[in-house]
């Protein structure tokens, strides 16, 4: 008895290994951006105006990477730019980053869990030029946690996306480009 517990003492750690959260933290490549100034020709703030033309409500099911599904249902419904408004459901694995430092170039730590089931609680971003840019928030019964949405987070229970979708002819293209400053 004392050997078996031992033994399950000795390889239950390592069982457990493969299911526990990594963090691998990646630097983006420099860029001649990176050491320029902000331009005077570049506004501080910039809005851009526009309607909804349609609101699309996405449903993904059980075991679907909540990314490709967004990014298939995009596809599918020939939505060029929208807005992300809401997302719910659940998960049973998630990955995503964050960013890690406060100068350039920009470093991210990018968090795997593959073990840990979670809500999805929020669900928000943009679609510029059919290029999907989701950050998510997701919450355990001990924490909420979350950041840019990446490949290999799998839905559990169901995950539902809403979407406001805008005109094709509105330029967002500036939106997310760290390098228009």
């Amino acid at each position: 008895m004392r050997k078996i517990i031992l033994l399950l003492v000795l390889i239950g750690p390592a069982g457990f290994a493969g299911a526990q959260e990594t963090k691998t933290e990646l630097t983006s490549p420099a860029s001649d951006y990176d050491s320029r100034p902000n331009s005077d020709s570049v506004p501080d703030v910039y809005a851009v105006g526009g309607q909804f033309e349609r609101v699309v409500v996405i449903r993904l099911k059980y075991k679907t990477d909540l990314l490709a599904g967004l990014e298939k249902a995009v596809k599918d419904n020939n939505i060029q730019n929208a807005v992300l408004l809401a997302g719910t459901g659940s998960v049973m694995s998630c990955h995503y980053h964050v960013v890690s430092n406060t100068g350039f170039p920009t470093r991210n730590i990018f968090v795997k869990d593959r073990a840990d089931p979670a809500d999805l609680v929020s669900l928000n971003g943009y679609v510029i030029k059919g290029r999907v840019h989701a950050h998510a928030t997701f919450t355990s019964a001990d924490k909420a946690f979350g950041g840019h949405l990446e490949p290999g987070t799998t839905v559990f229970t169901f995950a539902i996306i809403t979407v406001g979708v805008l005109s094709d002819e509105l330029d967002l293209s500036r939106v997310d480009d760290k390098n228009y400053r």
